[in-house]
């Protein structure tokens, strides 16, 4: 059982979206069940007791994101926190959200966790955070019995999103990037310099990398809009459910970072029990000192990107037809039980 304090001062229900994600999960209606609390965060309320006072406490959590802290110049009121935490020598837990994250203290005993953020950044105390999504699966497999795909002789790669190739986008990105570096490194801004790079362009290049080999079947819807631009609910469920078909029938999935250096689709790819190709950009992956990665999908250093094509199919060739069935079935499961909120973070307290 985790025992936790944050000071209750910090939250106000408007401003839910800034929460700490585990607290989402217990500050709640009294309507709300134990039921769906586990169908929702895969925690029951006796995984966790909320104490009164920090003396109580085995770990402090931050209410709200830093990101709203430094947005609203609450930031003194979170450093009251992580001084009261340090004097009794207690664990911080916190998090950066959104695709850029902001600056952040470093302090003795503070995790930041976030979705976006780089490797190199795990040395100031930051550690992965998955994107927790609604579990899918049913209502895209139904009843069927071929849920896993068999092996075939060529790999077959699925992609349904916003990729752009043309130079124009990609030098919008990359001046639009350069000028919120220079702000924030100007101290303008509190948002966290990111690497110089348009992902829509990368995403198109390595699009093209898979389609132009002889050796790699592809499955490939380009968007040149975001969800290609539906505005109406029917627009949006379509979009969607062509999305999650496209998941659903490629055994392997393209996985490249966005604006943020993540990739939601990374998650929802296991979540359906697929294998991801994941195009390694200093990425800070969840659990990464406890789950081998690379057991789970196709890596491909971004250095090495131009081979992208040849990695994928070392890596298909080398599976027997039952260890491909295997793999998907193993990234089905590891969703399942340490990429939910309640596996998640149920295995970083035991860490502490």
């Amino acid at each position: 059982m985790m025992r936790i304090y944050y000071p209750k001062e910090h939250y106000h229900p408007q401003e839910r979206g800034a929460l700490f994600p585990l607290l989402k999960a217990f500050i709640k209606a009294s309507s709300f069940t134990d039921t769906q609390r586990m169908a929702l965060y895969q925690l029951h309320s006796k995984d966790c007791t909320f104490v009164k006072t920090m003396k109580e406490a085995e770990l402090v959590i931050l209410p709200r994101s830093w990101n709203y802290y430094q947005k609203y110049k609450r930031m003194p009121q979170a450093l009251k926190l992580l001084r009261a935490a340090q004097e009794l020598n207690l664990p911080v837990w916190s998090w950066n959200a959104g695709d850029f994250g902001v600056k952040v203290p470093v302090y003795p005993h503070l995790t930041v966790f976030r979705m976006s953020g780089y490797a190199s950044q795990q040395g100031l105390g930051h550690r992965g955070m998955p994107v927790f999504i609604a579990d899918r699966f049913d209502e895209n497999f139904g009843s069927s019995q071929s849920v896993f795909l068999n092996h075939t002789p060529l790999p077959q790669v699925g992609f349904c999103g916003l990729a752009n190739a043309t130079r124009k986008q990609a030098f919008k990105e990359l001046i639009k990037i350069g000028l919120r570096n220079s702000l924030s490194r100007l101290g303008l801004k509190a948002d966290e310099p990111q690497a110089l790079l348009s992902a829509s362009h990368l995403r198109a290049q390595l699009l093209a990398n898979l389609q132009q080999h002889p050796g790699v079947n592809c499955d490939f819807i380009v968007r040149e809009q975001y969800r290609a631009g539906a505005k109406t609910t029917a627009e949006k469920e379509e979009s969607t459910r062509a999305f999650y078909r496209n998941i659903r029938d490629n055994a392997y999935v393209l996985c490249v970072r966005g604006a943020g250096n993540f990739s939601v689709r990374f998650y929802e790819c296991l979540m359906m029990g697929r294998i991801p190709i994941y195009v390694h950009t200093d990425g800070l992956l969840p659990l990464n000192d406890s789950i081998d990665w690379k057991k789970h999908l196709v890596w491909v250093d971004y250095a090495d990107r131009a081979q992208l094509a040849e990695k994928l199919i070392a890596f298909h060739q080398a599976l027997r037809p039952e260890e491909f069935v295997a793999l998907q079935q193993s990234n089905r499961e590891l969703w399942q039980s340490q990429l939910r909120m309640g596996g998640f973070f149920k295995q970083e307290y035991q860490k502490l």
